[in-house]
C-alpha cells in the first residue's frame, strides 16, 4: 500500500516535470530565444556589471539627490498602505462570512476585492496614466488600488478564521454587531492585520521603483533618468541604496511582527 502510494507520487512528480520541460521547449520555439547566445552572454554580462555598474566617487555627489527621491517613494507607499488599509477593513467586515450582513453588500465587497486584487499594480499604473498622467498621484494610487484588493481579501479570510468562535458566543449573549466588531473581532485580529499591513508596505515599497519609472516620480524615474543618460555609476548607487533600505525595512517589519504576534 505504501509502495504504491510513493510509485503514484513519483509519477505524478515526473508527469509536471515533462510538462515544464515541453511548455519551456514550446515558448523557446514561439519566441526564437537562442539558448546557446544566452548562456554565452552570461560571463560577458557579468564581467561589463564588475566594470562598469558600480558607484563610484562622482556618484556619490549624487547621494542628497537620490535620497530625497527615495524618502518620498518610501513616504508615498506608506500613505497608499495605511489608507488602503482602512478601507479594506471596511469592506472586509461588510464582506466576511462571520461579520457581514449577508445579501447584496456582502457580494458587492467581496466582488469588488477580487476584481482590484486581480489587477496588477503596473496594469493600474498604465490604466491611471491615461487619465492623471506623469505624477505622483497616478503612483499613489496605483499602490493604493492594488493594496486595497489584496489587504480586503486578506482580512476577510483573517477575520473569518480567528474570530469566528467568539463571535458566536457574543451573539448568543444578545450583543449588538458593533458591540461584536469593536469588542471582539477587531481585538482578536489586531496581530494579524498589523502583519498583512506590513507585509504589504514592504511589497509596495519594491513596486514603487518600479511603478516611478511609469509615472515619472521617485527613486524608479530617477533610475530610469541616469540609466537612459548612461550613467551607470549613479544608477548602481540607486540599487544600492535600494537594497540597503528595503533590507532595513524588512528587519524593522520582523521585529515588530516578533513583538505583536
Amino acid at each position: 500500500m505504501l509502495d504504491s502510494f510513493f510509485v503514484g507520487k513519483r509519477m505524478n512528480t515526473l508527469m509536471f516535470c515533462c510538462l515544464m520541460l515541453a511548455m519551456t521547449i514550446i515558448a523557446i520555439v514561439i519566441t526564437e530565444f537562442d539558448v546557446i547566445k544566452g548562456l554565452t552572454s552570461i560571463p560577458k554580462a557579468t564581467e561589463w556589471a564588475v566594470t562598469n555598474f558600480y558607484p563610484n566617487e562622482k556618484s556619490l555627489t549624487r547621494l542628497p539627490v537620490i535620497i530625497s527621491s527615495l524618502v518620498e517613494t518610501v513616504l508615498v507607499s506608506i500613505a497608499a498602505t495605511t489608507v488602503a488599509a482602512m478601507f479594506a477593513l471596511m469592506f472586509a467586515l461588510a464582506g466576511s462570512q462571520t461579520t457581514g450582513t449577508g445579501g447584496a453588500l456582502s457580494f458587492i465587497s467581496r466582488s469588488i476585492a477580487t476584481i482590484f486584487r486581480n489587477i496588477d499594480v503596473a496594469a493600474w499604473s498604465m490604466i491611471l496614466l491615461i487619465s492623471f498622467g506623469q505624477n505622483v498621484l497616478t503612483g499613489y494610487l496605483a499602490l493604493f488600488f492594488g493594496s486595497f484588493g489584496f489587504l480586503t481579501r486578506s482580512f476577510m479570510e483573517t477575520i473569518d478564521e480567528v474570530s469566528s468562535s467568539s463571535v458566536d458566543a457574543l451573539r448568543s449573549t444578545g450583543a449588538s454587531y458593533f458591540t461584536i466588531i469593536f469588542q471582539s473581532v477587531i481585538p482578536s485580529c489586531v496581530p494579524q492585520l498589523i502583519s498583512w499591513i506590513l507585509f504589504m508596505m514592504e511589497t509596495n515599497i519594491r513596486q514603487a521603483t518600479l511603478i516611478g519609472i511609469l509615472t515619472g516620480t521617485g527613486i524608479g524615474f530617477l533610475f530610469s533618468l541616469y540609466y537612459k543618460s548612461l550613467n551607470f555609476n549613479a544608477a548602481s548607487l540607486i540599487v544600492l541604496v535600494l537594497v540597503i533600505t528595503i533590507f532595513a525595512i524588512e528587519l524593522v517589519s520582523n521585529y515588530v511582527r516578533k513583538v505583536i504576534l
